[in-house]
């Protein structure tokens, strides 16, 4: 089974998902990644604020954040090679580089459509048709 880590900046939790405004990238990666683990799979993720330990004795991607610094994070590492850097991978390439069937991350839905049907002046409940 390959091996997939995911070298991330630093951030205010070890998954992003904390604070205001959510990033919605990093919703995607929890959902894939929890996904995965229910199928039996472990993606170790690494948060340069939460395991810095990880940056320093890995040399790989010691050596990347050297040249790169941590503007080039995320890093994503499949069986000890550097295979993506700068963002995450689509949940395609998340099953092509664990070699996952294409249906173990379900299809991406498409985006939802919403039709909200415009009031003519007068139907809202004001006097006069003035809100």
């Amino acid at each position: 089974m390959k091996k997939m880590k995911i070298f991330e900046p630093a951030m205010c939790c070890a998954t992003g998902l904390c604070g205001v405004g959510v990033d919605p990238e990093l919703l995607r990666i929890s959902t894939v990644l929890d996904t995965l683990k229910k199928q039996g799979l472990m993606v170790d993720r690494f948060n340069l604020s939460s395991a810095p330990g990880e940056f320093i004795t890995d040399q790989t991607i010691n050596a990347y954040i050297n040249a790169n610094g941590p503007e080039g994070l995320p890093a994503v590492m499949v069986d000890g090679v550097l295979v993506i850097t700068g963002r995450y991978p689509t949940n395609a390439e998340f099953t092509k580089l664990l070699g996952l069937s294409e249906d173990v991350l379900g299809k991406q839905a498409a985006p939802i459509k919403i039709k909200i049907p415009k009031k003519k002046s007068g139907d809202c409940d004001c006097k006069g048709g003035c809100c």
